[in-house]
């Protein structure tokens, strides 16, 4: 394998000489492309905008926003300053926002108009409400001492932000050498990017990753789809995940080829990108695939320009996946299998694998990687066919998370083996199949889900005394989330009154579906809550009410 040892913004500046009229960025719903080097000028534009603006190396700076079209232009600005470049989930509430403010020592946050029934400007305001009556560029937060800036990306002036404008304008009069200076001094091993993920501690921790671990990982993962420079890839999945950082871009700008980008998911407006953008290749999760297969309007566009793709995320049903190679005419889809700790994709399949090991398994290890399956309790490999831990180690390991040195011991071991927490199996002839997990974690439509987050945030409400949190089966999102929960004597709740304290406070996909009220739990003769046996009451009440799943 060919190893990247290069930096974001080195490479743009290679692409951007090799092909400089080369599309790399597209919005076909609104017409908006800029050629590699037409992004390589806006991003130095950025960059310098930033120094101007008291931005220094080793700076975090956060993004807080939807796929609009300069949320890679802070990306790879960013990356030219040696900033280390903080993603924010467009789901999150206050009390997630505030958690990652404070936990990832943020100086500057750039952020969109919303997501949802979410006001990004206003939740920021209600958090740092000195923003109000601050000069731009001089933030004291009384709650977030770190925070120095607040960028809004687009054209609109808010008071106390600056605008995007305000910065592009500021790196126009700025001196190239002041860049440059700063760029020669960044190292492909320094983090890049820092991805935010739930633990099961309940508190989120921030994943590092280094230019050396997403684009070695971007790259492989685009080999298997077989990427060159006369690629279009349809991106509707987020940019703040793996998924679409590392899968999307890294693959994309590591082949020279082109992003047709959409803001957020809409089954109609990826498939009118498709055929306006004749593109070659398409990602999403299962879900995002069936609502495209089943809409409406879906015989009436032209969709044989597809060519490959990546479905990730959640097993793929067996009828979805043919429907897929045969309708959307992928022939060449691929499944990934990874966790963002691993850059995130450990194995794939490749573009030539049969139908069967596109649905059974998650194919092998990307070059590069090593992959093995361990026993969890002794950590000695397992023979072929045997059930154990998923483990990888290789350039793909992250560097660890922030500022918590405990938590990354005991996901990486004195080896060098990022532990998964994923129980599976590897075949003879070396495909991988998950079959299980170690960690306690829901996965709903492609998000990964820590129970004990939830768990620790419900156990705020008022009269509630305990609270165990599970997943129950879904055949439209693989799971959905139960709250099994003891109230305080002499108290009553309804299972509205909880779901109204989650929202706003936490993300949509977390908010339990079900809510279950108990006067106790199964327990072990030690007395351990068994959450198997809770699973299964879950799955029966549903049941008995009649609730499709």
């Amino acid at each position: 394998m060919f190893y990247f040892e290069t930096t974001l913004g080195e490479l743009l500046r290679e692409k951007a000489r090799q092909q400089p009229d080369h599309d790399f960025i597209v919005y076909a719903d609104r017409d908006l492309r800029w050629t590699y080097s037409e992004f390589d000028r806006r991003v130095d534009e950025l960059a310098k905008g930033m120094l101007a603006i008291g931005l220094k190396k080793g700076d975090h700076v956060g993004i807080w926003a939807t796929n609009i079209p300069d949320w890679n232009t802070v990306l790879f600005a960013a990356a030219r300053l040696g900033i280390v470049f903080v993603t924010v989930n467009t789901a999150y509430k206050l009390h997630e926002l505030e958690y990652l403010l404070q936990q990832s020592d943020m100086s500057c946050l750039c952020i969109g108009d919303g997501y949802r029934d979410s006001d990004y400007v206003a939740m920021v305001n209600e958090l740092v409400p000195e923003l109000k009556y601050t000069e731009r560029g001089y933030l004291e937060s009384e709650k977030f001492p770190r925070l120095k800036s607040i960028i809004y990306v687009g054209q609109q002036k808010h008071r106390g932000m600056y605008s995007f404008a305000e910065l592009l304008l500021l790196g126009q009069h700025t001196a190239d050498a002041d860049l440059h200076r700063v760029e020669a001094s960044c190292d492909t091993n320094e983090t890049v990017n820092m991805q935010y993920t739930s633990g099961t501690t309940g508190f989120p921790k921030g994943v590092m990753l280094t230019h050396r671990n997403i684009l070695n990982n971007g790259f492989g993962i685009g080999e298997n789809q077989r990427l060159s420079e006369t690629d279009i890839v349809c991106l509707p999945v987020p940019l703040f995940h793996c998924f679409g950082l590392v899968l999307g871009m890294m693959a994309i700008i590591t082949h020279g080829a082109t992003a047709a980008m959409l803001e957020w998911f809409d089954p109609l407006l990826v498939l009118a990108t498709i055929q306006k953008a004749k593109c070659t290749s398409v990602y999403g999760v299962p879900t995002m695939f069936i609502a495209e297969l089943n809409h409406p309007m879906f015989k009436l566009f032209d969709l044989t320009s597809l060519r490959t793709g990546i479905m990730a995320g959640s097993p793929c049903p067996i009828e979805a996946m043919k429907q897929v190679i045969n309708e959307m005419h992928m022939n060449e889809v691929t499944i990934c299998y990874g966790l963002t700790e691993s850059s995130p994709v450990m194995t794939q399949t490749r573009y030539d694998d049969s139908l069967e090991a596109k649905v059974e398994t998650v194919g092998r290890e990307l070059p590069g990687v090593e992959v093995t399956i361990r026993n969890p309790d002794t950590g000695e490999e397992c023979p072929v066919g045997v059930h154990g831990e998923f483990c990888c180690r290789g350039y793909n390991t992250m560097k660890g998370y922030y500022k918590m040195p405990e938590e990354t011991a005991k996901c990486i071991d004195t080896a060098g083996w990022l532990h998964s927490g994923d129980i599976g199996i590897k075949s003879p002839d070396g495909y991988f199949r998950v079959t299980g997990r170690i960690k306690d974690m829901i996965i709903r439509g492609g998000e990964n889900i820590y129970p004990k987050e939830i768990e620790d945030f419900l156990y705020t409400m008022p009269g509630v005394k305990d609270v165990q949190v599970i997943g129950i089966a879904s055949k439209k999102y693989g799971e959905e989330v139960a709250a099994f929960i003891m109230l305080h004597e002499n108290i009553s709740m309804r299972e509205e009154d909880v779901k109204d304290y989650c929202r706003g406070q936490i993300s949509r996909y977390k908010i339990p579906k079900y809510v279950f009220f108990v006067d106790s739990y199964p327990l072990t003769p030690s007395g351990k809550i068994q959450k198997y046996l809770l699973r299964e009451t879950g799955l029966q009440k549903v049941q008995e009410l009649g609730i499709a799943t």
